[in-house]
């Protein structure tokens, strides 16, 4: 607005302007950008009104709020609510770690609950665009009114900090067979920050090789959806999944779980598999080569 304003044209009389969240989920089959109500919220009313009357061409529900600044907050809340519910469920998987219970069952136990319970799902860590940058953005501009955003600062670093418990648990679980990392074979299965996307930003699983370089260790992976890798300055390419190649690994990390991979021809070749997230269990797939996180 201040530039457009610069040139001497008046907001809500000679332009409109109006802020619309993003609001979309790579690789969701059922929610489009169509069908996905869309927030609109104008610097001015008149703003609004038309900015709505354009996104009613194409999109089926279009949600008017008060103000630019109001569409801004609601991007920020969706965002917020998702990192610290997976911090939450982040930390009760530690915890049930300790107390030898499995974190899964408990969820889907949970969530049996027809109120007040909503089921979220831990992992290595949140990657993407939004979820694991908004509430940074957030908690930094809430700083510069003199708020401290205690909740949402814990909750990002919960989430940072769950790459280097993949380590931990790995180097345990590496341990417990007489193994050590930096003298082990490891495969990653799937690098992409969710299933089903051909997207790397943020991931957790780049976070983990790169932790796994610095201990020195022998690291492969595999993912359909990318052919070369070159994470510091190291090229990396995937492996081809067959019997020979998969046996050579003292341990293989499910980072992404990707609809695409043949899981059991996994758990029938390779040795040792940690899965971060729960798709053996998902897939009704057992075998005692199995730790689930």
């Amino acid at each position: 607005m201040p530039i457009l304003e610069s040139t001497g044209l008046k907001e809500g009389k000679d332009f409109y302007l109006a802020f619309s969240p993003e609001r979309i989920d790579p690789g969701n089959e059922v929610y489009k950008t169509e069908n996905t109500p869309k927030i609109i919220g104008g610097l001015s009313k008149k703003s609004t009104q038309i900015a709505k009357l354009l996104y009613d061409q194409v999109i089926e529900e279009v949600i008017p709020v008060s103000s630019a600044n109001a569409a801004e907050m609601v991007k920020l809340l969706e965002n917020t609510f998702r990192v610290v519910n997976i911090a939450l469920v982040n930390e009760i998987a530690t915890l049930c770690d300790k107390l030898n219970i499995d974190i899964w069952e408990i969820i889907n136990a949970a969530k049996t609950k027809p109120y007040g319970f909503m089921p979220f799902y831990p992992g290595p860590g949140v990657g993407g665009h939004c979820i694991p940058i908004d509430p940074l953005y957030l908690s930094w501009k809430a700083k510069e009114h003199g708020f401290e955003t205690k909740f949402i600062d814990l909750a990002s670093s919960v989430n940072e900090s769950m790459p280097q418990y993949m380590i931990e648990r790995l180097e345990k679980i590496l341990s417990n067979r007489r193994k050590i990392i930096d003298k082990s074979k490891i495969l990653i299965i799937g690098v992409a920050y969710k299933k089903d996307v051909m997207d790397l930003r943020e991931s957790p699983a780049i976070a983990v090789i790169n932790l796994l370089q610095k201990r020195e260790a022998n690291i492969s992976y595999f993912d359909p959806y990318f052919p070369f890798l070159k994470i510091n300055s190291i090229d990396m390419k995937p492996i081809r999944l067959n019997a020979n190649n998969l046996k050579k690994y003292d341990c293989a990390l499910v980072m992404t779980d990707h609809s695409n991979v043949d899981y059991k021809f996994l758990v029938d070749n390779l040795k040792l598999i940690f899965d971060t997230r729960n798709i053996f269990g998902k897939l009704g797939i057992k075998s005692r080569n199995i730790i689930k996180l």
